[in-house]
């Protein structure tokens, strides 16, 4: 685990942190082949946390409620990003990538112009939790070649301070890169993992949009309480420089997660997010005609 402990410097306190402007309550609903999941980040919030699309929190110890996994599906104008806490989940995709998610790890795939790939159990039995995000592309990013890594645990940089561990996932914290970087939407994406009654810091610009998602425990952000599978909207406050999390008595666990809006007509239908409706329409004919990579 590449690990950098360090003391926060000066420069990184926040001295004017973000207000939570809303608190969402995931949706409990199905995907793929009957896996049962959370949907945080809906399509009625994609514009205002733009240039994201979706999050999905899956977690369950029933094998049942995700054995079925995610048979072949097209993506096409997005990136997925997955991120796993528990369990085991392979990766195959119409481009020939395989690779197997595992504790700790991450997926980032650039779908682009088309991919066809299926993300399948590997266990029988015992705890699958993680998240899916979905990142949007610019438009003349929306056709390039499909794309993708598959990040180990132990190659996932931290960042540890006191009573603090992050986990950096993309972008930066207290000086330390992350494992994945990108130019546009210059998305952060931070697993923050505090105890009982430690603060972070994370230095955000004002112009960013903003969420974080707790998934262990409770925080406090600013004077706003954000119990456990709460996803918290931060508020894009003018002269605001980044947030505070203070984690409460049992200590608390989240995501934090940013990214700079492209400000771009969004048309989106099922797994095909494009600018127009006509790019739409083009790529379902794609599908149908096996034109997908």
């Amino acid at each position: 685990m590449d690990t950098t402990t360090t003391t926060t410097p000066a420069n990184f306190t926040v001295t004017l942190p973000r207000r939570v402007e809303r608190l969402v309550q995931g949706q409990a609903t199905s995907d793929g082949a009957g896996v049962k999941l959370v949907r945080v980040l809906t399509q009625d919030l994609q514009r205002r946390l733009d240039p994201f699309l979706m999050l999905d929190n899956f977690g369950t110890e029933n094998p049942g409620d995700y054995i079925g996994g995610f048979p072949d599906h097209p993506h096409r104008g997005f990136e997925t990003v997955t991120y796993m806490l528990q369990g085991r989940m392979r990766h195959r995709d119409s481009v020939g990538n395989v690779g197997l998610l595992v504790p700790g790890s991450v997926q980032w795939m650039t779908a682009g112009r088309g991919v066809i790939h299926s993300e399948m159990p590997e266990q029988q039995e015992g705890a699958m939790e993680g998240f899916q995000l979905w990142l949007n592309l610019p438009s003349h990013s929306k056709m390039r070649e499909p794309w993708y890594r598959d990040i180990a645990s132990e190659e996932v940089p931290e960042w540890q301070g006191d009573g603090a561990q992050v986990r950096i996932i993309a972008g930066s914290s207290h000086g330390v890169t992350g494992a994945m970087q990108r130019e546009v939407t210059e998305p952060l994406y931070l697993d923050v993992r505090l105890q009982a009654g430690a603060s972070f810091h994370q230095p955000l610009a004002d112009d960013l949009n903003a969420f974080l998602y707790v998934y262990r425990g409770e925080l406090t952000v600013a004077d706003t309480v954000v119990r456990r599978h709460r996803l918290a909207i931060l508020a894009n406050t003018p002269g605001s420089h980044g947030t505070v999390l203070t984690a409460g008595p049992e200590g608390a666990q989240a995501i934090l997660v940013a990214g700079k809006p492209l400000k771009e007509p969004i048309a989106q239908y099922g797994p095909f997010v494009m600018n127009t409706q006509q790019e739409i329409v083009q790529a379902v004919q794609d599908f149908q005609a096996g034109r997908l990579a």
